[in-house]
């Protein structure tokens, strides 16, 4: 069992308190923390994204959700493909599901154009393959970050990644920026980025800014471990996809069709 030394520390202080035996026999039951065991540690966050493609396409041509999360996070119009940088975007279904083989589900599809992010995956390869550590899962509720400081731009996330889900600055992005955003910081030259999940925004007890500018609603982000959290009621509820399963990668962005 793979126990962090910080894990170990919270159940001694637990245990100090008066913690039963019985708990401490549930939490060394099993490799994996249980949502049980996670709430009364005290920690155990894992948040989400779930994709409602079937409210998404009401308006197809809606940006609403890209334009506020570049927007919020300073993400450069840089004006052509091939120098792109994005956080959410959006491609055909077939592209982002590649490896379905549901055939009749691809023809109710066929054509339509649906938002990727980051997967912010519980296993992600990025984290593994980083030299400097710029970019790593949050311990405290999975996240994937990223230490824009520390990045230097050798790309090794990018090959890394499975889902074509960062972005490399080939040139400064802020002349590309209309109206600079004073309360995030812009990137430079020679750096990746990609969506954060809105972890500002997430400290100041707000919704990412992609989810509150859904005026469909399509878009719901909440915490996985929470049996109650609108995301699991969600995913228990409907028939949900996840982008390319077999590879481990575990991504916590689920698009239910």
């Amino acid at each position: 069992m793979d126990v962090t030394r910080r894990k170990l520390l919270k159940l001694a202080g637990l245990g100090a308190l008066g913690l039963t035996a019985g708990k401490y026999a549930k939490v060394f039951a099993n490799d994996a923390f249980t949502e049980t065991t996670l709430s009364e540690i005290g920690t155990g966050k894992r948040w989400a994204m779930v994709v409602d493609v079937r409210k998404c396409l009401v308006k197809e041509d809606c940006r609403e959700c890209i334009n506020a999360c570049h927007i919020t996070h300073n993400v450069p119009n840089i004006g052509n493909t091939k120098d792109e940088i994005k956080w959410i975007w959006k491609e055909d279904f077939e592209n982002v599901f590649s490896d379905q083989e549901n055939h009749y589900l691809k023809e109710n599809l066929k054509d339509k154009r649906i938002p990727i992010f980051c997967n912010h995956c519980d296993n992600p390869p990025c984290v593994r393959v980083c030299p400097t550590q710029a970019t790593w899962k949050r311990e405290e509720d999975g996240i994937v970050m990223m230490d824009w400081h520390r990045c230097i731009g050798c790309r090794y996330c990018i090959v890394a990644c499975p889902y074509g889900s960062r972005s490399f600055n080939w040139q400064d992005p802020r002349p590309f920026i209309d109206n600079i955003n004073s309360e995030f910081p812009t990137r430079s030259k020679g750096v990746v980025e990609k969506c954060t999940f809105c972890e500002k925004r997430l400290a100041e007890g707000k919704q990412p800014a992609c989810v509150e500018a859904c005026k469909e609603k399509a878009l719901v982000f909440g915490n996985l471990n929470d049996q109650n959290s609108e995301v699991r009621k969600l995913l228990k509820e409907n028939f949900s996809l996840r982008r390319k399963p077999g590879l481990g990668t575990e991504p916590e962005i689920y698009y239910l069709v």
